[in-house]
């Protein structure tokens, strides 16, 4: 069966928080087989589709202000009701939203103010235990470790739409069966995706850090996938990037389920180039002087129900050496005077505003 796309329309943009999510949700019960519960006592479902001996276990959002996966996530629920389910010999649980809290709040960490992806070994939280516990339970033959990506992530003049990565098992970074296994797939989604937005795939870094869940799980065993998804032109709420991640996710799917996955793939692994924090989202260059330059960078602020894109100014300090997503000489800006670029950050800051407004 080939990939096609069935978007969750009722759920559109960055912020879903899990009430919004629970009313998608509704119409997939027949897959719901445990519930664990978040520190501020919100709920957790594990869903679970098909039969085969193969298991695979998939959660996102553990970081409540990472969305983009969460949605390709339905995408793939609507697609398996509608078209059916074919992977037969997987057996796939998916926890859609482990921070239900943060996801609320539109924070990084829960609601206790830990950041999830750094309690692996401690445990110290319900929900990294709940995601323990269901590895334990499962013992999964793959595990896939869903996340977004800044925008100032890039890889070479595109901005990193989608990156992969093998996680590390020591600090030597070492070549292991695990990380080969994950690196296979990898290699398989790459592919897939090289068809759709060529150049615009990126291999994430991969120090090893053991409190983070994927290294710990790959430590454990387990060939896990990260991805994470990451900005396309124009699209600052991933509408366009859970596609491609919906896609890549069908990709990795249908070649584990169709292949018994092996080593053997790992200098194609590491031909997708790394990519790297080189990306601004406004450059604004001086008509007159063209080496005087500012950067600004969007930041997402939650207000009531969305969320809105504030400018900020890039400081001096973290240097001039950065490619923008979109770029504007003074005179666009300010086309009726000449002055210092730096007089004018405040009215820069403006006119940005009101162009994202609406984003």
């Amino acid at each position: 069966m080939e990939f096609c796309y069935h978007k969750e329309e009722r759920i559109i943009g960055k912020y879903v928080p899990y009430m919004r999510l629970k009313t998608v949700l509704q119409d997939y019960e027949q897959w719901k087989i445990a519930e664990g519960t978040s520190e501020k006592g919100l709920p957790i479902p594990l869903y679970c589709i098909g039969e085969g001996e193969k298991h695979i276990l998939l959660w996102s959002q553990m970081h409540g202000n990472e969305s983009t996966t969460t949605r390709a996530l339905l995408d793939l629920f609507k697609l398996f009701d509608r078209e059916g389910y074919c992977f037969y010999n997987c057996k796939l649980y998916i926890i859609p939203m482990l921070n239900p809290d943060g996801a609320t709040l539109y924070t990084r960490v829960n609601g206790n103010g830990v950041d999830l992806n750094r309690d692996a070994i401690a445990l110290s939280q319900k929900e990294s235990q709940f995601l323990r516990s269901t590895y334990e339970r499962v013992k999964p033959d793959f595990c896939f470790n869903l996340h977004d990506q800044r925008t100032i992530f890039g890889v070479g003049d595109k901005p990193a739409t989608v990156s992969f990565l093998a996680p590390a098992v020591d600090e030597e970074r070492s070549i292991t069966a695990i990380r080969a296994y994950a690196a296979r797939v990898i290699v398989e989604m790459n592919n897939c995706l090289q068809m759709s937005i060529p150049k615009f795939i990126g291999r994430f870094d991969d120090s090893f850090n053991p409190n983070c869940t994927g290294d710990q799980y790959s430590l454990l065993g387990t060939p896990t996938i990260l991805i994470e998804s990451g900005f396309y032109p124009g699209d600052y709420q991933r509408e366009q990037t859970r596609k491609y991640v919906a896609q890549a996710l069908w990709a990795g799917l249908a070649y584990i389920d169709k292949h018994e996955v092996e080593a053997g793939a790992w200098e194609r692994y590491l031909k997708i180039p790394e990519n790297k924090k080189c990306f601004r989202d406004y450059c604004i260059i001086d008509d007159k002087e063209p080496q005087e330059k500012i950067f600004v960078q969007l930041e997402e602020v939650l207000e009531g129900d969305r969320i809105i894109f504030a400018p900020k100014l890039v400081p001096d300090s973290e240097g001039k050496d950065f490619q923008a997503h979109k770029t504007y000489l003074l005179s666009e800006i300010c086309p009726l005077e000449h002055c210092d670029i730096h007089s004018k950050i405040p009215y820069i800051l403006d006119y940005i505003r009101k162009e994202v407004e609406n984003i």
